[in-house]
């Protein structure tokens, strides 16, 4: 009697939680569909205006695009930094190697804020404010620890015996690592060019401490729209961004089944 008391506690805990992440999102869909031109339900009739005003607005596409090559640039660049750094750390000592993942994992533990302040500070005497390059080596320099856990827990169970044995057998180091070790490491790989494209495309804090207007993201314009006038059509760019990430998803799903 007891055990199921606990069991149904924890069940209504658990779809409490549920709820409280899965409401406000879904609070989102009918407001992209209003028919005003403020943030609010639909009054007379579902509308899709705000969906053809995103698509129909040059900023708003120019800002998504820069969103999305930047990201792309920015995993590329965490992906091979992140896989190299995690595949040398695999040659080092267990002391060694866990020092040096300590000190590539600080970003994540540091608050973003504190991050940023450092950027702008950097970045000005670097002269890398409000460019593009400047916001790939930030983002970069934020996903790299993503990239380089994902390859160090697919690096976790390759047998360290079998570089040795490819040493042996005449193989150089580069040819070990190309052969033996990356195709291990690929599942990681691919998890971390995820994760890293996912904090590029979704990072804003940073983007604000260091652009002004001739870089601007999609995240960047979603916050301006938000201070300036609550324009609709951010509620239709998260509903897009939302069934995007459920594809996404979705496939996923469907590969591993």
């Amino acid at each position: 009697m007891q055990s199921s008391a606990f069991r149904i506690f924890f069940q209504t805990g658990a779809w409490l939680v549920i709820a409280f992440l899965v409401l406000p999102i879904l609070v989102v869909l009918p407001i992209s569909f209003t028919d005003t031109s403020y943030i609010g339900l639909p009054k007379e009739s579902l509308s899709l205006q705000h969906y053809t005003n995103y698509f129909s607005d040059p900023e708003w596409l120019r800002a998504t695009w820069t969103s999305v090559w930047v990201g792309l640039v920015v995993a590329t660049c965490a992906s091979v930094l992140g896989t190299a750094f995690a595949i040398g750390c695999w040659f080092l000592s267990d002391r060694a190697a866990m020092i040096a993942r300590w000190i590539l994992i600080t970003p994540i533990l540091v608050p973003p804020v504190v991050q940023s302040l450092g950027f702008y500070r950097f970045w000005v005497t670097l002269g890398l404010i409000d460019t593009h390059f400047g916001v790939i080596l930030a983002h970069t320099l934020l996903a790299l620890p993503y990239v380089s856990i994902s390859v160090f827990a697919a690096l976790s169970n390759l047998d360290r015996n079998l570089p040795r044995a490819a040493r042996s057998l005449g193989a150089s180091v580069m040819q070990t690592v190309w052969a033996v070790v990356v195709p291990a490491a690929r599942p990681g790989i691919a998890s971390g060019f995820i994760f890293a494209f996912i904090v590029s495309f979704d990072e804003i804090v940073g983007v604000l401490f260091i652009t002004v207007r001739n870089v601007q993201t999609l995240p960047k314009m979603i916050w301006e729209g938000i201070q300036d006038n609550i324009d609709p059509t951010i509620a239709a760019v998260a509903t897009l961004l939302i069934a995007l990430t459920l594809i996404a998803t979705g496939i996923g799903v469907l590969r591993r089944s």
